[in-house]
């Protein structure tokens, strides 16, 4: 551990990276209409500008996880940065839909190099008394990220053009690098090998599931598509009965000895389900079905990233004082209802400024969920196995997240021209009622 002066000093310059990545997954969300219109994308491909970050961004993490104790968190993150940084560029000049949706991929890979440091770095150089407040700050930067994408993103894209959403990452990246570089210390790195063939067995397997939900109401869910599925399926078994043989498992079968970080890997899914996925909808919702121009459906959104910035370093220091799971239990109740009462509200096609009563409360659930959700399930968490809890940790939340996309889309693809499009959006927000009852359930058993 380091003098906590510096260490407040490394969390800040770690959380503008992290913040710029996690941005980038509902930034994003608000252009795909321009996107669609200027490079004349299909409904399909434009879904897949944003389902392909979260998908490179995803599967890598039990592999990038581990570089960082090997190589070093401070190193891996700014070389992930780098190359984050480099294909927001590349981005910026994309001359057609498929230039972006590859240079995309890059820019996922290199979000989920840095993605997993933060919290690694977090639970070596604060004290284990200190954790709880720390990590408030590192919620809030991963809970609001999601929250403030659309209104950033609306205004750039009212006011200047898509292309815009990418070129912001350059500056912010750029003074990222410089930050980390100076503030974050040197930390000793472990010698454990990587086990490379697990990794690819979990690429392959998220990789086939997520194609067969993406791709399935496109390609009518025919016999290859539901083989892509039961495919990633098996994979996912394989990837498990392979850690139970590997001398040096990317997902320690022991992690799960430690009762309450199983309980918050299981719960984090559902939140990353439901907060990285339903902003396309909302944006959609919006700007196509109610007819509001981008800036003002992003700025209707303004309260949400508000709250949970405010609340979320509160929320934190709580976790340190308060039993388990308590605060987590009100943080996904609030959700449910907050999900459930935009679908109605949707479905009925009401006046789009009852919609900011759900925004509000998502705001509230989310700070309520991700901090103590994160602290509870880190904190006891033996020294040895930081770096590969935090890599499963993250992988659980951003797997959840592919999904979340992969399935929202196809709920949305299969509902457009079936029904309004009002109600297409509702009906796919109702499915992330699923994954938050199952969170629920989870962090009651929180000790």
């Amino acid at each position: 551990m380091i003098e906590e002066r510096r260490a407040w000093k490394a969390l800040g310059a770690l959380s503008l990276g992290l913040f710029v990545t996690l941005l980038d997954q509902s930034l994003v969300a608000v252009a795909l209409p321009a996107i669609r219109a200027d490079l004349g994308a299909t409904l399909n491909q434009s879904v897949w500008v944003s389902a392909v970050y979260l998908l490179t961004f995803a599967v890598p993490l039990l592999i990038t996880g581990r570089l960082g104790d090997r190589y070093g968190q401070r190193n891996v993150y700014l070389v992930g940065m780098a190359v984050f940084t480099l294909a927001a560029a590349a981005c910026v000049f994309a001359p057609s839909i498929e230039w972006l949706i590859v240079a995309r991929a890059v820019q996922g890979f290199g979000g989920s190099l840095l993605n997993p440091q933060p919290l690694s770095i977090i639970h070596r150089i604060f004290a284990h008394d200190r954790r709880g407040a720390a990590t408030g700050v590192w919620s809030a930067v991963a809970s609001s990220a999601g929250l403030f994408g659309p209104v950033i993103g609306g205004m750039l894209v009212g006011w200047i053009s898509w292309r815009a959403v990418f070129l912001v990452y350059v500056p912010l990246g750029v003074i990222s690098l410089v930050m980390v570089a100076r503030y974050v210390p040197k930390l000793p790195t472990g010698t454990s090998k990587i086990d490379w063939l697990s990794g690819a067995v979990s690429l392959l397997a998220v990789l086939g599931i997520v194609l067969a939900l993406q791709q399935g109401p496109e390609l009518g869910w025919g016999p290859l598509v539901w083989a892509s599925l039961i495919g990633g399926i098996a994979g996912v078994v394989l990837f498990v009965w392979m850690q139970t043989k590997s001398k040096a498992p990317l997902m320690p079968l022991r992690l799960f000895q430690t009762h309450n970080f199983a309980i918050g890997a299981f719960s984090i899914f559902g939140l990353g389900f439901t907060v990285y996925s339903v902003n396309l909808p909302i944006m959609l919702y919006l700007q196509t079905a109610q007819g509001l121009s981008s800036q003002l459906a992003g700025v209707m959104l303004v309260p949400m990233g508000i709250i949970s910035v405010v609340m979320s370093p509160l929320v934190g220091r709580l976790v340190d004082r308060l039993a388990p799971g308590m605060i987590s239990r009100v943080g996904f109740a609030t959700m449910i209802g907050s999900m459930s009462l935009m679908v109605v509200m949707m479905v009925s096609n009401v006046s789009p400024w009852w919609i900011v009563i759900p925004i509000v409360l998502l705001g509230a659930s989310n700070a309520m969920c991700f901090a103590p959700n994160s602290a509870t399930a880190l904190r006891d968490v033996p020294q040895d196995l930081v770096g590969s809890a935090s890599g499963f940790y993250n992988t659980s939340r951003q797997v959840g997240a592919v999904v979340g996309a992969a399935t929202l889309g196809a709920v949305m693809q299969m509902a457009v021209g079936t029904v309004s499009f009002g109600v297409a959006m509702g009906l796919a927000i109702a499915v992330t009622l699923v994954p938050l009852a199952c969170g629920l359930f989870a962090v009651t058993r929180f000790k």
